[in-house]
């Protein structure tokens, strides 16, 4: 599977961690209210571990407070340097309601 977000193409969206690598990337969180809907960007970060960094993360509570049916997270692997303008690029282009740091 694969989503487009902005002009990058992410592996998923995947509902559990599972379709998830261990892997540096950037990662993008996606809500909808039912399966006829787009997806939403929730929001935008970056990791060394994928991952690791979805299950283990401070703003899952944020993504669940946002009303969606469902929660899904799509991931780009690449190494620190594009991740990091990668995840710049898209948070400014999405201002997602839950990247703030």
């Amino acid at each position: 599977m694969s989503i487009n977000i902005g002009n990058y193409g992410f592996d998923g969206p995947f509902t559990s961690t599972s379709g998830l690598m261990s892997r540096s990337g950037v990662y993008s969180i996606l809500g909808r209210h039912n399966e006829l809907e787009r997806w939403t960007v929730v929001d935008i970060g970056e990791a060394g571990d994928v991952r690791n960094r979805i299950e283990c993360h401070d703003r899952k509570e944020c993504w669940k407070g946002r009303g969606y049916a469902s929660l899904s997270v799509a991931a780009l692997y690449c190494d620190e340097p594009t991740r990091m303008a990668i995840e710049r690029n898209l948070r400014g282009q999405f201002d997602p309601p839950c990247g703030d740091r």
